[in-house]
């Protein structure tokens, strides 16, 4: 079943690898024939993790798609149309995509650990250089967290806004992998002080000046990392992607870790599909920010409870939970992960849909979506092979 699921997910990635880069989906879905960023270093990394050259090259191309488009300003395109006449560029739609910025570091400085391509890193270091400039001006206070719209990372239609955790640590691994290579004292203090703010901000208990003092006080704290909080108080739901970052990239106690372990593993063996939600517990329509994530929609509403970003199960954000257990040290259980991940995109034929309603399983959003496969991808080449992603 493992390498089945394996191919298949190859035979996809394959699908969607076109001049200019990986496309999100390999549907005629409009909006998913576009190269993506996020979307697609994910794609690139499961390349990088394949070892296929064809598709290594695939991810190249993909960076270079997002370098090209890069806006006077810094930004990154959140997505990039190119069918070889008509070039359409996207820095987001009801707001700025924040994460695109820190997923395009992360690809390039990923690609050339991986393949000691320097001059590749070289050709694209003042593209980096204004990432980085620009992320400095989002802090907006000069106290080291970037401050996000609403709808600015890839939960485009859940609630998280202002110090969103999830992209906070975006940064500390873009800033790492680019110090990879640059070696700079200032870069490592950057670093520092940015997981500071997150340990200070973000944890129970914690030392030092708050950003909120009021609003931190105010809440009860689980054994994870509450998701976002801004001027208006925090927003305590359990995010997955951005918790299994907190164990990638070290932050926080030991203790604190193997308490957002415990929580995510029985979490998971709780649902039907043995998956984590993308976050949890759903926003339901008697709760206070139920407004909020109604009118958060360019198009149609699809945050109903249990699915999308509002308690759905992510077969990509599964993957980088597989690779939190992995990397501390949990194979049994990142291998329990991987074949529920491999269960799920399994469904209908290895439709590889883009997320499932945790409470019935039906699968949502787009099928043959490009980084359900290369969840897959990245950890069983993470379990069975000597591949490791750098944090």
């Amino acid at each position: 079943m493992k390498n089945f699921a394996y191919n298949k997910a190859l035979d996809l990635l394959n699908k969607v690898a076109t001049p200019t880069g990986f496309l999100a989906s390999a549907e005629n879905t409009t909006n998913y024939l576009r190269v993506w960023a996020r979307d697609g270093v994910i794609c690139g990394l499961a390349a990088l993790a394949s070892g296929d050259k064809f598709l290594i090259q695939t991810f190249k191309k993909t960076l270079e798609t997002l370098a090209n488009n890069q806006h006077k300003n810094g930004t990154i395109p959140s997505n990039v149309f190119n069918d070889g006449v008509h070039n359409e560029v996207s820095y987001g739609g009801l707001a700025g995509r924040v994460d695109a910025v820190t997923w395009f570091i992360i690809g390039v400085c990923q690609y050339t650990i991986h393949t000691n391509d320097l001059e590749f890193l070289e050709k694209h270091k003042a593209n980096i250089e204004k990432c980085l400039s620009l992320l400095e001006a989002w802090e907006f206070n000069n106290k080291h967290l970037l401050y996000v719209p609403l709808s600015g990372n890839w939960a485009d239609e859940y609630i998280t806004d202002g110090y969103v955790l999830y992209d906070q640590l975006l940064r500390v691994w873009a800033l790492k992998s680019y110090n990879y290579f640059q070696k700079k004292e200032s870069i490592s203090d950057k670093i520092d002080k940015i997981v500071y703010q997150i340990e200070t901000n973000f944890m129970p208990k914690a030392d030092g000046e708050k950003y909120h003092q009021k609003a931190y006080d105010a809440i009860v704290f689980n054994d994870f990392m509450p998701c976002s909080f801004s001027p208006s108080g925090y927003k305590t739901q359990y995010d997955a992607f951005a918790n299994s970052l907190v164990l990638l990239l070290d932050i926080g106690s030991k203790e604190f870790q193997n308490k957002i372990i415990e929580f995510s593993v029985s979490l998971a063996s709780e649902t039907s599909l043995g998956l984590l939600p993308a976050f949890w517990p759903p926003v339901f329509s008697n709760d206070e920010d139920w407004n909020l994530l109604k009118n958060n929609c360019k198009y149609e509403f699809r945050n109903f409870p249990y699915e999308f970003h509002n308690g759905g199960s992510w077969p990509m954000v599964n993957g980088f939970f597989g690779l939190a257990l992995f990397s501390k040290d949990k194979s049994k259980e990142a291998e329990v992960i991987l074949d529920n991940l491999n269960e799920a995109n399994a469904i209908e034929n290895y439709s590889f849909y883009e997320n499932f309603n945790t409470n019935t399983k039906a699968p949502n959003g787009v099928s043959n979506c490009a980084w359900s496969a290369a969840a897959t991808i990245v950890v069983h080449q993470s379990l069975y092979t000597n591949f490791k992603i750098v944090f």
